[in-house]
């Protein structure tokens, strides 16, 4: 075997643990690190700060439709399971309480 494959294959490995210890990083949440150690944070701008605003008021409209959506899908899971005789009576006591 020659000096030049077993430099590749060095370089490869090398270069591999790097990628994995880089993806495992991201992955678990801690700052990535420069070239010379520095710890790299992401800048923050005018429009980062107002997309981070827009996205938030996004989740929260999100949130509260999907609460509304989980309060329609009960009273649609107690109008399938309930017995037909109960569902009945609470149509009716829904109609006086009308009239």
């Amino acid at each position: 075997m020659g000096f030049f494959p077993l430099i590749c294959i060095i370089v490869g490995i090398s270069v591999g643990g790097w990628v994995l210890t880089t993806w495992l990083r991201i992955k678990n949440g801690y700052p990535l690190d420069g070239a010379w150690g520095q710890a790299i944070y992401p800048q923050k701008n005018e429009e980062t700060v107002e997309r981070v605003k827009l996205l938030s008021q996004e989740n929260a409209q999100l949130r509260a439709e999907l609460g509304s959506i989980k309060d329609r899908l009960a009273n649609v899971e107690r109008i399938v399971t309930d017995s037909s005789h109960q569902l009945d009576r609470d149509i009716e006591a829904l109609r006086l309480k009308a009239n």
